[in-house]
């Protein structure tokens, strides 16, 4: 084993020589695992809240809360719009929740998604600029069945005191419902990070690959496995997008997504699905297998594998075959799996992969461009603006088959996407306030660089404590000990 370094840089050496590539893929799963345990239990969670306003005496007491306050309260009664700039509410951020659907664990309970919650406040803040706040919320009602309206009324109530939300981890049907009926009804860009979050992330990678693999979105066959949220959305996103819905098989758990599927047309509740039903699979084709038969690409968003996808299923695709599996944590198919079946560019959700197609490369800047502009929501066709904007920022600094997307650290995405989107808002007329392209683009810019110098300054200063390596070291013991 190779010693271990405390920025992670390459996880892969640091296990055994002997290790084949089934083992690494499972000992970075489970160190990740362990060690984020250990790490939330020593800092005791991510996220704390610090003021932003300075304190020269304590006269200033009376200037921040009362009686100096009192304007500020009237000013903002008379115009609560003003409420944007005379409070933390433009660049505050609800991560709603709850915590049906987290990552790949399900239901994890109301306080389960905690951590998920506080992981999207954390990259809000240091890679978009962004304030945020974790809320897990229960949904149960008297019944003991997880209620949609309980979390839309929940929203509708905050709203008065955040510029956005972020909705996370809500399981179907319940998801529909909410994103659409809070799109609509709140005064606020209400943005569902599974569902529009994945969807641009995945058009931006799929762009990039097509442009690699030199075939048009119009004329590409795409099939696509899982039909939650995050899929139903990017088959949405796609066909707005140019591609063909008669070139699209949908599959989920109970076959394929056709005209025929009176199980979803009786349920109005997947309506979302049902709208794909009517759309796409011509032919009727009723299994992934079938379906990935001579198909350009694949998008799987369905369950953790890694043999959810079989190799033989991408053998049967086309020359040069684009394969996404972005299940979390484990992808329905390994990489090195996908690629020796035939597979010419492969992408998962997971940043220890190449080709990470990942949501936090698309929440922070798209949020971030529509609370400069103070939108009033996000339309689908900002986040096709933030796709784009992904898209030509990857292939301006060069792109091939094993680096289709930015990576996280290419900060520069961020306030380009935020300019895209907030450019394309006030074209929809979703916009409180018009500011040009430069001007979106260096206010996003100074608040990215404030929000980074801000996290070095507080490790430097010792106040963000450096981690013990003995975790760390005994962390990987422990997992080279259960793989082996």
């Amino acid at each position: 084993m190779s010693k271990l370094d405390l920025e992670l840089t390459d996880l892969r050496k640091v296990f055994p020589e002997h290790f084949t590539e089934e083992q690494i893929a499972k000992a970075q799963t489970l160190f990740l695992k362990e060690l984020a345990y250990d790490m939330h239990k020593f800092y005791g969670g991510k996220m704390i809240t610090v003021p932003k306003a300075g304190l020269y005496g304590f006269n200033w007491f009376n200037v921040w809360y009362t009686p100096g306050v009192s304007k500020v309260s009237t000013s903002i009664r008379d115009d609560n719009d003003a409420s944007f700039e005379l409070s933390n509410r433009g660049n505050l951020v609800a991560v709603v929740s709850d915590s049906t659907r987290v990552l790949g664990d399900g239901d994890c309970t109301p306080p389960g998604g905690l951590g998920v919650m506080e992981g999207k406040a954390f990259l809000m803040k240091y890679l978009g600029g962004i304030d945020a706040v974790a809320l897990c919320v229960d949904s149960y009602n008297k019944k003991g069945e997880h209620d949609a309206d309980k979390i839309i009324e929940f929203v509708k109530m905050l709203q008065p005191s955040f510029g956005a939300v972020n909705l996370e981890d809500i399981s179907q049907p319940n998801c529909y419902k909410v994103l659409d009926t809070l799109r609509e009804e709140c005064g606020i860009p209400v943005w569902h990070d599974d569902a529009q979050g994945t969807g641009c992330v995945t058009l931006a990678g799929l762009l990039n690959a097509l442009k690699i693999v030199d075939k048009d979105i119009g004329k590409a066959k795409m099939a696509f496995f899982g039909a939650g949220a995050s899929n139903t959305t990017i088959v949405r996103l796609i066909i707005k997008a140019g591609g063909n819905p008669e070139n699209i098989i949908v599959v989920d758990s109970r076959g394929g997504l056709h005209k025929e599927r009176e199980d979803i047309k009786a349920d109005q509740r997947f309506y979302r699905k049902w709208e794909i039903c009517e759309s796409t699979n011509p032919k009727k084709v009723n299994s992934i297998d079938e379906a990935m038969k001579k198909a350009d690409v694949l998008i799987a968003l369905s369950k953790p594998g890694p043999d959810v996808i079989r190799p033989e299923w991408v053998s049967s695709m086309n020359n040069k075959a684009i394969v996404f599996t972005c299940a979390n944590p484990v992808p329905e198919i390994y990489p090195y799996a996908a690629k020796e079946a035939g597979a010419y560019i492969v992408a998962t959700g997971r940043g220890d992969f190449p080709n990470q197609v990942n949501n936090s490369l698309g929440f922070p800047g798209i949020l971030k461009g529509a609370l400069i502009v103070k939108a009033k929501k996000i339309t689908d066709d900002m986040a096709i603006a933030a796709a784009y904007s992904m898209a030509k920022t990857a292939e301006t600094r060069g792109i091939n088959p094993e680096n289709i997307v930015p990576l996280m650290s290419e900060w520069e995405v961020f306030p380009a996407e935020a300019r895209d989107v907030a450019v394309q808002a006030i074209k929809d007329g979703v916009a409180r306030v018009k500011l040009s392209s430069e001007e979106v683009y260096k206010k996003a810019e100074e608040d990215i660089k404030e929000s980074r110098a801000l996290v070095s300054h507080l490790m430097e200063s010792g106040y963000i404590k450096k981690p013990p390596m003995e975790i760390l070291e005994r962390v990987l013991k422990k997992v080279v000990e259960k793989i082996e």
